[in-house]
Protein backbone atom coordinates (compact mmCIF):
# COMPACT_ATOMS: atom_id res chain seq x y z
CA UNK A 1 0.00 0.00 0.00
CA UNK A 2 1.72 3.49 -1.19
CA UNK A 3 -1.20 5.97 -0.06
CA UNK A 4 -2.95 5.92 -3.39
CA UNK A 5 -6.55 5.00 -4.00
CA UNK A 6 -8.16 1.70 -2.63
CA UNK A 7 -12.09 0.29 -2.47
CA UNK A 8 -12.47 -0.68 1.45
CA UNK A 9 -14.27 -3.90 1.21
CA UNK A 10 -18.40 -3.75 2.18
CA UNK A 11 -18.34 -5.15 5.65
CA UNK A 12 -15.17 -3.04 6.45
CA UNK A 13 -17.17 -0.06 5.39
CA UNK A 14 -19.74 -1.12 7.89
CA UNK A 15 -17.56 -1.56 10.73
CA UNK A 16 -16.57 1.93 10.00
CA UNK A 17 -19.88 3.28 9.48
CA UNK A 18 -21.02 1.45 12.75
CA UNK A 19 -17.67 3.35 14.82
CA UNK A 20 -18.23 6.44 13.61
CA UNK A 21 -22.16 6.45 14.83
CA UNK A 22 -21.10 5.07 18.30
CA UNK A 23 -18.52 7.61 18.40
CA UNK A 24 -20.89 10.85 17.23
CA UNK A 25 -23.46 9.64 19.28
CA UNK A 26 -21.72 10.76 22.51
CA UNK A 27 -22.34 13.85 21.17
CA UNK A 28 -23.58 17.01 23.68
CA UNK A 29 -27.36 17.13 22.77
CA UNK A 30 -29.15 20.45 23.76
CA UNK A 31 -29.47 21.18 27.62
CA UNK A 32 -26.02 18.77 28.32
CA UNK A 33 -24.11 19.77 31.01
CA UNK A 34 -20.27 19.42 30.96
CA UNK A 35 -20.46 16.94 33.48
CA UNK A 36 -21.61 14.55 31.16
CA UNK A 37 -19.41 15.57 28.05
CA UNK A 38 -16.05 14.77 30.02
CA UNK A 39 -14.72 12.55 32.51
CA UNK A 40 -13.95 13.19 35.72
CA UNK A 41 -10.39 13.00 36.27
CA UNK A 42 -7.35 14.34 38.12
CA UNK A 43 -3.77 14.64 37.21
CA UNK A 44 -0.81 14.36 40.47
CA UNK A 45 2.38 15.21 39.36
CA UNK A 46 4.72 12.56 41.20
CA UNK A 47 8.51 13.34 40.09
CA UNK A 48 10.57 14.20 37.03
CA UNK A 49 13.82 11.98 36.00
CA UNK A 50 16.32 13.62 33.60
CA UNK A 51 18.00 11.01 30.80
CA UNK A 52 21.80 11.93 30.86
CA UNK A 53 23.31 12.35 27.90
CA UNK A 54 24.18 8.85 26.17
CA UNK A 55 25.07 7.09 23.32
CA UNK A 56 23.84 3.85 22.46
CA UNK A 57 25.21 1.45 19.32
CA UNK A 58 26.90 4.89 18.09
CA UNK A 59 23.68 6.68 17.89
CA UNK A 60 22.71 9.32 20.06
CA UNK A 61 19.55 8.94 22.20
CA UNK A 62 18.65 12.66 21.42
CA UNK A 63 15.23 13.95 19.97
CA UNK A 64 12.83 12.14 21.84
CA UNK A 65 9.87 13.39 20.26
CA UNK A 66 6.96 10.30 21.06
CA UNK A 67 6.27 7.96 23.68
CA UNK A 68 4.19 4.85 23.81
CA UNK A 69 3.58 1.91 26.11
CA UNK A 70 3.85 -2.00 25.47
CA UNK A 71 2.23 -3.52 28.52
CA UNK A 72 2.39 -7.08 27.70
CA UNK A 73 6.25 -6.45 27.29
CA UNK A 74 6.34 -4.38 30.13
CA UNK A 75 8.31 -1.93 28.00
CA UNK A 76 8.17 1.80 26.55
CA UNK A 77 9.29 2.83 22.93
CA UNK A 78 10.96 6.09 21.90
CA UNK A 79 10.56 7.48 18.62
CA UNK A 80 13.71 10.08 17.53
CA UNK A 81 13.17 12.79 15.64
CA UNK A 82 16.63 12.61 13.99
CA UNK A 83 15.89 13.19 10.22
CA UNK A 84 18.70 10.59 9.41
CA UNK A 85 21.57 13.27 10.30
CA UNK A 86 23.28 11.98 13.51
CA UNK A 87 22.15 8.03 12.51
CA UNK A 88 19.47 6.88 10.83
CA UNK A 89 15.87 7.09 11.46
CA UNK A 90 14.93 4.49 15.11
CA UNK A 91 13.31 4.10 17.93
CA UNK A 92 14.51 2.94 20.92
CA UNK A 93 12.87 0.59 23.58
CA UNK A 94 13.46 1.48 26.97
CA UNK A 95 13.23 -0.02 30.31
CA UNK A 96 11.67 2.15 32.85
CA UNK A 97 11.27 1.35 36.86
CA UNK A 98 9.03 2.82 38.76
CA UNK A 99 8.56 2.03 42.40
CA UNK A 100 8.05 3.76 45.78
CA UNK A 101 11.52 5.82 46.76
CA UNK A 102 12.67 6.10 51.17
CA UNK A 103 10.52 8.53 51.41
CA UNK A 104 7.09 6.59 50.49
CA UNK A 105 6.71 8.45 47.48
CA UNK A 106 6.26 6.94 44.03
CA UNK A 107 8.81 7.99 41.17
CA UNK A 108 10.78 7.14 38.35
CA UNK A 109 13.90 5.27 40.13
CA UNK A 110 15.93 5.06 36.03
CA UNK A 111 15.57 4.71 32.81
CA UNK A 112 17.57 2.11 30.63
CA UNK A 113 18.09 2.48 26.82
CA UNK A 114 17.66 -1.25 25.74
CA UNK A 115 17.75 -1.40 22.06
CA UNK A 116 17.39 0.71 18.68
CA UNK A 117 15.21 -0.54 15.74
CA UNK A 118 16.38 1.52 12.68
CA UNK A 119 13.35 2.47 10.21
CA UNK A 120 13.43 0.83 6.78
CA UNK A 121 11.54 1.49 3.82
CA UNK A 122 9.68 -1.70 1.92
CA UNK A 123 12.85 -2.85 0.17
CA UNK A 124 15.17 -2.68 3.81
CA UNK A 125 16.49 0.44 3.22
CA UNK A 126 16.91 2.94 6.07
CA UNK A 127 15.85 6.62 5.35
CA UNK A 128 18.31 9.00 3.12
CA UNK A 129 18.96 11.68 4.93
CA UNK A 130 16.70 14.85 5.11
CA UNK A 131 13.72 12.89 3.87
CA UNK A 132 11.51 12.08 6.55
CA UNK A 133 10.90 13.68 10.39
CA UNK A 134 9.83 11.01 12.44
CA UNK A 135 7.41 12.46 15.62
CA UNK A 136 4.95 10.10 17.19
CA UNK A 137 4.54 6.62 17.93
CA UNK A 138 1.93 4.11 19.02
CA UNK A 139 2.18 0.06 19.60
CA UNK A 140 -0.24 -2.11 17.79
CA UNK A 141 -1.49 -5.39 19.14
CA UNK A 142 -0.09 -6.70 15.50
CA UNK A 143 3.67 -6.56 16.50
CA UNK A 144 4.07 -3.36 15.04
CA UNK A 145 4.39 0.52 15.65
CA UNK A 146 2.32 3.08 14.18
CA UNK A 147 4.57 5.80 13.26
CA UNK A 148 4.41 9.61 11.84
CA UNK A 149 6.56 11.76 10.24
CA UNK A 150 6.14 15.26 9.44
CA UNK A 151 7.80 14.81 6.45
CA UNK A 152 9.52 18.15 5.34
CA UNK A 153 6.96 20.74 3.53
CA UNK A 154 9.92 23.45 2.46
CA UNK A 155 11.38 20.62 0.05
CA UNK A 156 8.29 19.15 -1.20
CA UNK A 157 8.70 16.17 1.10
CA UNK A 158 4.82 14.82 1.89
CA UNK A 159 3.77 13.43 5.73
CA UNK A 160 3.28 9.81 6.08
CA UNK A 161 2.02 7.79 8.86
CA UNK A 162 3.64 4.15 8.37
CA UNK A 163 3.17 0.74 10.18
CA UNK A 164 6.58 -1.09 10.53
CA UNK A 165 7.32 -4.33 12.07
CA UNK A 166 8.21 -3.90 15.78
CA UNK A 167 11.28 -6.21 16.03
CA UNK A 168 12.50 -5.40 12.42
CA UNK A 169 11.35 -1.84 11.51
CA UNK A 170 10.73 -2.79 8.29
CA UNK A 171 7.85 -0.69 6.93
CA UNK A 172 4.58 -2.54 5.96
CA UNK A 173 2.45 -0.51 4.86
CA UNK A 174 1.36 3.33 4.57
CA UNK A 175 -1.77 4.62 5.58
CA UNK A 176 -3.53 7.00 2.70
CA UNK A 177 -3.25 10.51 3.37
CA UNK A 178 -5.59 13.11 1.46
CA UNK A 179 -4.14 15.48 -0.83
CA UNK A 180 -4.79 18.12 1.09
CA UNK A 181 -1.96 17.52 3.47
CA UNK A 182 0.62 16.93 0.72
CA UNK A 183 2.56 20.29 0.47
CA UNK A 184 2.40 21.80 -2.93
CA UNK A 185 6.09 22.91 -3.31
CA UNK A 186 8.01 22.35 -6.46
CA UNK A 187 11.03 24.18 -7.56
CA UNK A 188 10.60 27.89 -6.33
CA UNK A 189 6.87 27.82 -6.14
CA UNK A 190 4.99 29.29 -2.84
CA UNK A 191 3.33 26.74 -1.11
CA UNK A 192 -0.37 27.24 -0.81
CA UNK A 193 -1.44 23.78 -0.05
CA UNK A 194 -0.91 20.70 3.02
CA UNK A 195 1.09 20.77 6.30
CA UNK A 196 3.25 23.61 7.58
CA UNK A 197 7.15 23.08 7.50
CA UNK A 198 7.71 21.03 11.29
CA UNK A 199 4.56 21.03 11.72
CA UNK A 200 2.94 18.21 10.26
CA UNK A 201 1.77 15.19 11.87
CA UNK A 202 3.17 14.66 15.72
CA UNK A 203 0.20 13.63 17.73
CA UNK A 204 -0.69 9.79 16.97
CA UNK A 205 -2.70 7.47 19.52
CA UNK A 206 -4.57 4.36 18.98
CA UNK A 207 -7.93 3.57 20.51
CA UNK A 208 -6.95 1.89 24.23
CA UNK A 209 -8.86 -1.41 22.44
CA UNK A 210 -6.15 -1.37 19.40
CA UNK A 211 -3.35 -1.79 22.45
CA UNK A 212 -4.69 -4.49 23.95
CA UNK A 213 -2.96 -8.25 22.12
CA UNK A 214 -5.72 -9.22 20.16
CA UNK A 215 -4.54 -9.42 16.81
CA UNK A 216 -6.91 -9.41 14.36
CA UNK A 217 -9.43 -7.47 15.45
CA UNK A 218 -10.52 -3.74 13.65
CA UNK A 219 -8.70 -0.90 15.69
CA UNK A 220 -8.93 2.70 15.34
CA UNK A 221 -5.45 5.18 14.79
CA UNK A 222 -5.66 8.92 15.50
CA UNK A 223 -3.48 11.67 14.13
CA UNK A 224 -3.57 15.62 14.29
CA UNK A 225 -1.71 18.24 12.55
CA UNK A 226 0.63 20.11 15.57
CA UNK A 227 -0.63 23.00 13.49
CA UNK A 228 -3.03 24.40 10.92
CA UNK A 229 -2.72 23.25 7.14
CA UNK A 230 -1.55 26.24 4.67
CA UNK A 231 -5.00 26.65 3.85
CA UNK A 232 -6.42 26.64 6.76
CA UNK A 233 -3.75 29.50 8.45
CA UNK A 234 -4.73 33.02 9.39
CA UNK A 235 -3.08 35.71 9.25
CA UNK A 236 0.17 36.00 11.35
CA UNK A 237 -1.48 39.08 13.33
CA UNK A 238 -4.88 36.80 13.62
CA UNK A 239 -5.10 36.00 17.77
CA UNK A 240 -6.95 33.13 17.11
CA UNK A 241 -5.51 29.46 17.67
CA UNK A 242 -4.02 27.16 15.34
CA UNK A 243 -7.09 24.97 13.44
CA UNK A 244 -5.82 21.53 13.71
CA UNK A 245 -7.29 18.49 11.91
CA UNK A 246 -7.94 15.04 13.27
CA UNK A 247 -7.57 12.69 10.95
CA UNK A 248 -9.34 9.43 12.34
CA UNK A 249 -8.55 5.62 10.62
CA UNK A 250 -10.15 1.73 10.69
CA UNK A 251 -7.71 -0.48 10.58
CA UNK A 252 -8.78 -4.03 9.95
CA UNK A 253 -7.28 -7.13 8.07
CA UNK A 254 -8.64 -4.96 4.96
CA UNK A 255 -7.15 -1.92 3.37
CA UNK A 256 -6.90 1.41 6.21
CA UNK A 257 -9.87 3.04 5.86
CA UNK A 258 -9.96 6.72 6.82
CA UNK A 259 -13.80 7.44 7.90
CA UNK A 260 -13.82 11.19 9.51
CA UNK A 261 -11.76 14.33 10.25
CA UNK A 262 -12.55 16.73 13.05
CA UNK A 263 -11.28 20.18 13.73
CA UNK A 264 -9.52 21.03 16.58
CA UNK A 265 -9.13 24.36 17.75
CA UNK A 266 -5.71 25.32 20.04
CA UNK A 267 -5.81 28.16 22.59
CA UNK A 268 -4.73 31.27 21.07
CA UNK A 269 -1.05 31.65 21.55
CA UNK A 270 0.83 33.44 24.81
CA UNK A 271 1.88 37.11 24.26
CA UNK A 272 5.44 36.61 22.59
CA UNK A 273 5.25 33.15 21.79
CA UNK A 274 7.93 31.68 19.17
CA UNK A 275 6.34 28.54 18.49
CA UNK A 276 3.19 27.20 19.56
CA UNK A 277 1.35 23.86 18.35
CA UNK A 278 -0.32 20.81 19.44
CA UNK A 279 2.32 17.66 19.75
CA UNK A 280 0.56 15.08 21.19
CA UNK A 281 -2.78 13.42 22.12
CA UNK A 282 -3.69 10.19 23.96
CA UNK A 283 -7.01 8.07 23.71
CA UNK A 284 -8.85 7.69 26.96
CA UNK A 285 -11.38 5.14 26.02
CA UNK A 286 -13.68 3.81 23.23
CA UNK A 287 -16.31 6.99 23.24
CA UNK A 288 -14.13 9.19 22.32
CA UNK A 289 -12.46 10.87 24.67
CA UNK A 290 -8.70 12.55 24.52
CA UNK A 291 -5.92 14.16 26.08
CA UNK A 292 -4.18 16.74 24.15
CA UNK A 293 -1.08 17.97 25.04
CA UNK A 294 -0.32 21.74 23.81
CA UNK A 295 2.82 23.17 23.68
CA UNK A 296 4.47 26.83 23.22
CA UNK A 297 8.12 27.94 23.49
CA UNK A 298 8.64 31.92 24.35
CA UNK A 299 11.88 33.82 25.69
CA UNK A 300 10.25 32.99 29.07
CA UNK A 301 10.39 29.47 27.83
CA UNK A 302 8.20 26.44 27.46
CA UNK A 303 4.67 26.33 28.35
CA UNK A 304 2.74 23.45 28.64
CA UNK A 305 -0.68 22.47 29.19
CA UNK A 306 -3.17 19.19 29.09
CA UNK A 307 -6.73 19.29 28.30
CA UNK A 308 -9.29 16.65 27.93
CA UNK A 309 -11.05 16.53 24.83
CA UNK A 310 -14.15 15.06 23.92
CA UNK A 311 -14.98 14.13 20.37
CA UNK A 312 -18.22 13.31 20.20
CA UNK A 313 -20.60 15.50 18.11
CA UNK A 314 -17.60 17.25 16.74
CA UNK A 315 -18.06 17.91 12.39
CA UNK A 316 -16.42 15.71 9.90
CA UNK A 317 -14.54 18.24 8.00
CA UNK A 318 -13.24 15.93 5.31
CA UNK A 319 -15.30 17.82 2.50
CA UNK A 320 -14.55 21.32 4.05
CA UNK A 321 -11.48 22.87 2.07
CA UNK A 322 -10.34 25.74 3.76
CA UNK A 323 -10.81 26.22 7.65
CA UNK A 324 -10.08 30.31 7.51
CA UNK A 325 -12.34 32.90 8.23
CA UNK A 326 -15.01 32.73 11.48
CA UNK A 327 -16.65 29.14 11.44
CA UNK A 328 -20.40 28.58 11.12
CA UNK A 329 -22.09 25.59 11.08
CA UNK A 330 -18.98 23.31 12.17
CA UNK A 331 -18.52 21.84 15.96
CA UNK A 332 -15.19 21.62 17.14
CA UNK A 333 -13.78 18.68 19.52
CA UNK A 334 -14.87 19.99 22.87
CA UNK A 335 -11.80 20.46 25.55
CA UNK A 336 -11.39 21.03 28.86
CA UNK A 337 -8.36 22.22 30.38
CA UNK A 338 -7.32 19.21 33.45
CA UNK A 339 -3.90 20.47 34.00
CA UNK A 340 -1.13 23.82 33.82
CA UNK A 341 1.77 22.12 33.82
CA UNK A 342 2.90 26.06 35.77
CA UNK A 343 1.52 24.38 38.45
CA UNK A 344 3.80 21.72 39.09
CA UNK A 345 6.57 24.15 39.85
CA UNK A 346 9.61 22.84 37.75
CA UNK A 347 11.35 24.11 34.55
CA UNK A 348 9.81 22.47 31.64
CA UNK A 349 11.71 21.03 28.67
CA UNK A 350 10.21 21.00 25.17
CA UNK A 351 7.92 17.87 25.90
CA UNK A 352 5.96 16.37 22.98
CA UNK A 353 5.38 12.71 23.66
CA UNK A 354 2.94 11.15 26.39
CA UNK A 355 1.58 7.92 26.86
CA UNK A 356 -0.11 5.52 29.71
CA UNK A 357 2.19 3.15 31.83
CA UNK A 358 2.15 1.02 33.82
CA UNK A 359 -0.23 0.36 36.93
CA UNK A 360 1.65 2.28 39.89
CA UNK A 361 2.80 0.73 43.09
CA UNK A 362 -0.83 2.16 44.76
CA UNK A 363 -2.84 0.46 41.98
CA UNK A 364 -3.50 3.57 39.94
CA UNK A 365 -2.32 4.51 36.46
CA UNK A 366 0.68 5.80 35.24
CA UNK A 367 1.15 9.09 32.87
CA UNK A 368 4.41 9.74 31.58
CA UNK A 369 5.33 12.66 29.15
CA UNK A 370 9.08 13.24 27.55
CA UNK A 371 10.68 15.82 25.84
CA UNK A 372 12.75 15.91 22.69
CA UNK A 373 16.06 17.64 23.98
CA UNK A 374 16.92 18.94 20.15
CA UNK A 375 19.77 17.70 19.94
CA UNK A 376 21.62 20.22 22.05
CA UNK A 377 23.69 19.38 24.70
CA UNK A 378 22.35 22.54 27.07
CA UNK A 379 18.61 20.91 26.97
CA UNK A 380 17.62 18.09 28.35
CA UNK A 381 15.18 14.41 27.99
CA UNK A 382 12.97 14.81 30.68
CA UNK A 383 10.14 12.44 31.83
CA UNK A 384 7.46 13.19 34.05
CA UNK A 385 5.44 10.82 35.85
CA UNK A 386 1.65 11.55 36.95
CA UNK A 387 -0.78 9.53 38.40
CA UNK A 388 -4.13 9.56 36.51
CA UNK A 389 -7.15 9.70 38.72
CA UNK A 390 -10.63 8.91 38.54
CA UNK A 391 -13.26 10.82 40.70
CA UNK A 392 -16.05 8.43 39.84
Amino acid sequence: MNGGQFRPRSWVLGIAIALLTFVTSCGVQPGMTQDRVFLDLSLDFLGEYQLPKTKFKDTPVSGLSGLTYDRKQNRFYAISDDRSKFAPARFYTLNMVIDDASDGKIGIQKVEVEDVTFLTKEDGNTYPKSTVDTEGIAVSPQQSVFISSEGVARDGIPPFIGEFDLKTGRLRQNLPIPERYLPDVSGNTTQTRGIQNNLGFEALTLNPVGTLPAAGEPFRLFTATESSLMQDSEAISSKLGAKCRILHYLLSDGPPLLIAEHLYEMEPPPSGALKDGLPEFLSLDAGGHFLTLERSLSLLGYRVRIYQAAMGGATDISSIPSLKGELTGIEPVKKKLLLDLDEIGIPLGNLEGMTFGPRLPDGSQSLLLVSDDNFQDKQTTQFLLFRLKSRR
